[in-house]
């Protein structure tokens, strides 16, 4: 329901060029905000929070810098193609640099894995485990260039909203195997349970369970070795006021502390937003970088849908939610690396607790990020930065976090410090949690999920919402909750497609479609 006061329309001052609305200021509203500018459109982005990123928001308190979400840029050219697109060069800008090794990871019984991108460094790690199982790595890397060199490369920048180019990948689609699970293929390459672990958890960094995500994200371990794992200096939100800045210098306008209450519509048409405050802002085209079940759910509540009715959103698969306890020392842990996976005991057991049962266990799987490893910028001297993110099921789980955060986090504290912080208790002296409620609340996604749709085979590519709406005219999609999916690589290309995918300005105004107003 609107706001009970009165509405204003917000005309934007006259330039000649069709005007584009953007919800949400996350990487891929911000990206598509950027390449919309730069291609003619006068854009205005709209964000609840008080600064950009969304997800890749980035917390600062005490002298210390916490990334909220992505640490983790896996195809910085995608980046560099992003700012060379709209006029810009990234090295201007931004300060990325390689991590190596990747991940340290910890099993529950102390041996460590160290994942790198260096093959004969990777094999002698292997033999250490279960020497069988370097002919197995070899071959799983094998297929994963082949998924990698045809759903990454060929299908990531293509929109999946017709049909027929659907039917036309089928075969091929088939041939790779994407009717398989992530973890059923990586099984067929090893027969250590450890290293079945080790090649098969990249889909959680994306949202996804091992044991249900389509084989395409095994293309993840090829992207890794070929292009490296990056960390972009002062943070991942870095990134996100870099592209930021790629909105104004095509002078985009930016809208902080600014909600989307609804999307406004006439007939088949999208034709504007309305703000919680009650101010209408027309525009020719409206991109929704919102999580796309609440673009559906939410801001098109009262719009009747044909495919992506309430009823389908409600049955939809959505992924597991996070726990993430931000965190800074007094003192450094020299020994700990950038990234650290910390495995618990079972694995397909707690999966399937996370995503199945959607029952919050008692163990649980840490991630580590400690930037201080390599970024001074983001702690006092002689301090470190921490987050510890736990993969927790979302909201439909029922559990309290307003009563329970702080037991679980204690409980991860305590985790930490058996394994490999040290008397961690003694030196906290910064911290703060997020939890699903905030993903629902400050994030607005659907049931507190991280990072919205699960991408199972039957939710992805053509399956899942469509980059141009099913629903209306005017509107387009971009962000995790779209093709081609969640992570920086996919909401990126997800903007690009936006990109391609709308109107030439010039020709709305030439058309008569546009004459520098809404239309």
């Amino acid at each position: 329901m609107a706001p009970d006061i009165p509405s204003t329309i917000t005309e934007p001052e006259w330039s000649g060029a069709p005007h584009a609305v953007v919800i949400g200021a996350g990487v891929g509203g911000l990206s598509a905000a950027a390449l919309l500018g730069k291609r003619g459109y006068r854009v205005t982005v709209f964000d609840p929070l008080d600064a950009p990123g969304g997800r890749a928001y980035a917390y600062r308190q005490d002298g210390f810098v916490f990334d909220a979400g992505p640490t983790i840029i896996t195809a910085p050219w995608l980046f560099e193609k992003l700012w060379e697109d709209c006029g810009g060069r990234l090295e201007d800008d931004l300060d990325i640099r390689e991590n190596s090794p990747f991940y340290k990871i910890r099993f529950s019984d102390g041996s460590v894995f160290t994942y790198s991108a260096d093959r004969a460094a990777m094999e002698a790690e292997i033999a250490r485990f279960e020497p069988d199982d370097v002919a197995g790595y070899r071959s799983f890397m094998e297929e994963s260039r082949q998924i990698y060199e045809y759903a990454f490369l060929e299908l990531a920048d293509k929109p999946f909203h017709s049909l027929t180019f659907t039917l036309s990948t089928f075969a091929q689609l088939v041939r790779l195997g994407g009717y398989r699970s992530v973890y059923s293929v990586v099984k067929k390459h090893f027969k250590s349970e450890k290293l079945r672990s080790v090649f098969s958890f990249h889909p959680l960094l994306i949202g996804g369970n091992p044991f249900t995500t389509t084989s395409f994200y095994c293309l993840i371990a090829h992207l890794e070795s070929k292009h490296g794992v990056h960390y972009a200096m002062g943070g991942t939100n870095k990134l996100a006021h870099g592209i930021a800045g790629l909105v104004e210098k095509n002078n985009g306008t930016i809208r902080l502390n600014e909600t989307v209450e609804t999307i406004l519509t006439d007939g088949k048409r999208a034709t504007g937003v309305r703000l919680v405050s009650g101010e209408t802002v027309p525009a020719d085209i409206v991109v929704s970088n919102c999580d796309s079940a609440m673009t559906y759910g939410k801001l098109l509540k009262d719009h009747p849908r044909k495919r992506w009715t309430d009823r389908k959103i409600k049955h939809g698969d959505f992924s597991m939610s996070l726990f993430v306890w931000y965190f800074g020392t007094d003192r450094r842990y020299d020994d700990v690396g950038h990234h650290t996976m910390l495995f618990g005991p079972r694995y397909k057991g707690l999966l399937e607790d996370i995503f199945i049962k959607k029952h919050l266990a008692e163990d649980f799987s840490l991630y580590l990020h400690r930037p201080s490893a390599n970024d001074p910028s983001v702690a006092p001297e002689g301090c470190d930065a921490f987050y510890v993110l736990s993969p927790v099921p979302n909201l439909a789980s029922g559990t309290d976090w307003t009563t329970f955060a702080e037991n679980y986090r204690k409980k991860i504290e305590a985790q930490l410090e058996e394994t490999v912080l040290p008397e961690l208790s003694k030196h906290v002296v910064s911290s703060r949690v997020l939890t699903p409620v905030d993903f629902r609340e400050r994030l607005l996604s659907w049931q507190g999920a991280a990072f919205s749709f699960e991408p199972k085979l039957l939710q992805s590519s053509w399956f899942r919402p469509h980059n141009k709406s099913e629903e209306l005219e005017n509107l387009y999609l971009c962000g995790a909750g779209t093709h081609p999916g969640a992570g920086l690589p996919g909401v990126v290309c997800s903007a690009q497609i936006v990109a391609d995918l709308v109107p030439d300005p010039k020709s709305l105004v030439q058309s008569g479609r546009s004459a520098g107003e809404p239309v």
